[in-house]
């Protein structure tokens, strides 16, 4: 039974990441020039929050470090895409906010990545994802309780 179970997270595991890099790298391509992954992540969420956030809040969001979120966000505030002010209430942390320009290159991602994923869903059956959304998000919950 152990090998069993060893034998299936093995499988399991190397799906997912083999999947991750196949479908990354399909995305790199379609990417508006200039764009990379994360890039796109963080306008997305901002997007999707709807406020500011700090840069803490975004290295935990995305569960990268610090140090990795704030050369994120330089590239991204020298592109036009976020603004970064300081926060009134504390001098110490910054805030974040997606630009008008940030709002339009994630828009124009959206649209260009958009067919690509739109086939990939069609191919695999609404059905069938549907079905494992539910397995991937009680996956990735376990993972970040860890």
């Amino acid at each position: 039974m152990a090998d069993e179970i060893h034998t299936l997270a093995v499988s399991l595991f190397s799906e997912i990441l083999t999947a991750d890099q196949l479908l990354r790298n399909r995305l790199s391509r379609v990417l508006p020039k200039g764009m990379e992954i994360s890039h796109f992540s963080v306008l997305n969420h901002l997007v999707f929050v709807g406020d500011e956030r700090t840069p803490a809040q975004l290295a935990s969001t995305f569960h990268v470090t610090r140090g990795a979120m704030t050369n994120t966000l330089a590239k991204l505030e020298w592109a036009g895409y976020i603004h970064i002010r300081p926060d009134w209430d504390d001098a110490r942390r910054k805030m974040v906010a997606i630009s008008p320009a940030g709002r339009q290159a994630r828009d124009q991602a959206i649209s260009m990545i958009a067919p690509l994923i739109d086939q990939v869903v069609g191919e695999l059956g609404s059905e069938r994802v549907r079905l494992a959304l539910p397995v991937l998000r009680d996956l990735r919950i376990k993972l970040e309780n860890n």
